[in-house]
């Protein structure tokens, strides 16, 4: 039994493209253990720093975490944005920086890990996956984790780049609420920029069903199979990103901890209606593909009437041609119709009547 549970886990560690050698190495150590189990080659982390506060703010970048020494204090907020999770030692230095439990960096690491929100008893604990589409329209799924602390937010990231520069610009030149709210506030606006994002991401998808949709109606006699399988391998990878986000807001929204105040639950509350409305339109989206690959089933069998219909005709027509030669070609002395004079041409005569008749009836029947 604990072998199959092993087995269980490691071919669903595999389904989401991670190494069976990686799963290997995770499973071996203890919980609590940092391994990354992405895809992205080792490279050092990049970290991005805002300090604010209504009257104040600092931005650095930093090439390692060591270069920052301010201490985060009550007077400001702190985010701090780091980029990369392959430098597993970065990452444990980080968890012993701010006395984060042991199982976080491990869960920050595990590109596998699906949404979830964790409390701790000075810190929260946030995972989500960020979408986007890359320069070949590939679909891409970001793994990101977010440590809400008393007066600091750490948001890890596994790729460069993201889709927050609308919270940057509004922290920069002290737009909206951010700067005059506290790390829970900053926490809401960085997730609302990603299920913002996850419009964007639909909007997408739905060009795309659309423009297959147009060819499936317009074009019946192609197979557009491996192109409707692409699409809904696509739709399912949102399903799998968006779906357990709705328990984490959900949970966020409803969470007695010091660390969310009431009044930006309520922000999150709106948050919850976006996830639902999103979560909604994929599920349409998984239906219409549904009936995407039908249609074309449809296609290819009624094409394969055709050319059966064909067919039939056609040995239907030479069925009596073929009775008549099979008669008049056998090896007996004696068929009084070949002694008759111009009989052959008589034979082709009747040939042609028979074809000329069946086409007659095909055609009256509308069969042709």
């Amino acid at each position: 039994m604990i072998r199959k549970k092993i087995k269980s886990k490691v071919n669903a560690l595999v389904r989401n493209n991670i190494t069976r050698e990686t799963v290997k190495e995770k499973l071996s150590h203890a919980p609590g253990h940092v391994i990354y189990t992405g895809n992205k080659a080792q490279k050092a982390v990049s970290i991005d720093v805002f300090d604010y506060n209504d009257d104040y703010l600092d931005e650095e970048t930093l090439a390692r975490l060591e270069e920052y020494h301010k201490d985060t204090d009550e007077k400001t907020v702190t985010w701090i944005n780091i980029n990369g999770l392959s430098d597993t030692v970065a990452l444990t230095q980080i968890a012993e920086r701010y006395k984060l439990h042991p199982l976080v960096m491990e869960d920050v690491a595990n590109t596998s890990q699906r949404p979830k929100l964790d409390e701790y008893s000075d810190h929260l604990f946030i995972v989500f996956k960020m979408l986007y589409y890359d320069d070949q329209n590939q679909l891409n799924v970001e793994h990101i984790s977010l440590i809400l602390g008393k007066t600091y937010l750490i948001c890890l990231q596994e790729y460069d780049g993201d889709v927050f520069d609308g919270v940057r610009e509004r922290i920069r030149h002290a737009k909206g609420r951010v700067r005059s709210n506290g790390a829970d506030y900053l926490t809401y606006a960085i997730m609302d920029a990603v299920i913002d994002h996850y419009f964007i991401i639909i909007e997408q998808l739905s060009n795309k069903i659309e423009e297959l949709e147009d060819k499936i109606y317009t074009d019946n006699s192609q197979n557009y199979s491996q192109e409707i399988q692409i699409l809904k391998k696509e739709v399912i990878q949102v399903r799998r990103s968006i779906f357990p986000l709705r328990e984490v807001v959900n949970k966020l929204e409803k969470v007695e901890n010091h660390l969310v105040l009431k009044k930006t639950q309520v922000f999150v509350r709106d948050l919850y209606d976006h996830t639902i409305q999103v979560i909604e339109t994929v599920e349409v989206y998984r239906d219409t593909i549904a009936g995407l690959m039908d249609m074309n089933s449809t296609n290819i069998a009624n094409r394969m009437n055709e050319v059966m219909k064909v067919l039939t005709i056609i040995a239907t027509i030479f069925i009596p041609m073929t009775f008549l030669a099979g008669i008049y070609g056998m090896n007996f002395e004696h068929i009084p119709e070949l002694a008759i004079k111009d009989g052959y041409y008589y034979f082709w005569g009747a040939m042609i009547v028979i074809f000329v008749a069946s086409l007659v009836y095909f055609k009256r029947k509308k069969w042709l």
